[in-house]
């Protein structure tokens, strides 16, 4: 007759049911680190673009919200508007935001219930 309790307990380090589970717990969360490690990295590469103005303001930012360029397309003797330049890029720059926070969204949303655990 196999030694331990009516609850499976064998007194042999705390193993359950005959099972490791503990360890098998370990391994998954060493599992899922490392896929949530390979989502992050996929966002740092991940380049996604913001326009505005009908194409006069290209901005390029990466899925961390990180931005790496900005490109106008204006002719400077037909275009002397300072601020509306100034505005265009920002509504750009928040268009390519909104873009990365959207991938980031798909990418991260396996993660989502273990938000604070990593």
């Amino acid at each position: 007759m196999a030694k331990g309790n009516k609850y499976g307990y064998n007194g042999a380090g705390g193993s359950f049911g005959g099972g490791g589970g503990m360890q098998s717990i370990m391994q998954q969360a060493q599992q899922m680190q490392q896929k949530l490690q390979q989502a992050q990295e996929r966002l740092e590469e991940l380049e996604v673009t913001g326009t505005s103005g009908g194409g006069m303001v290209t901005v390029t930012a990466t899925g961390k919200k990180l931005v790496t360029g900005i490109k106008l397309n204006v002719d400077q003797d037909d275009f002397d508007d300072v601020e509306m330049l100034e505005d265009l890029i920002l509504v750009a720059i928040n268009d390519a935001y909104s873009k990365a926070q959207a991938e980031e969204d798909k990418v991260m949303a396996p993660f989502a219930a273990m938000k604070g655990l990593f």
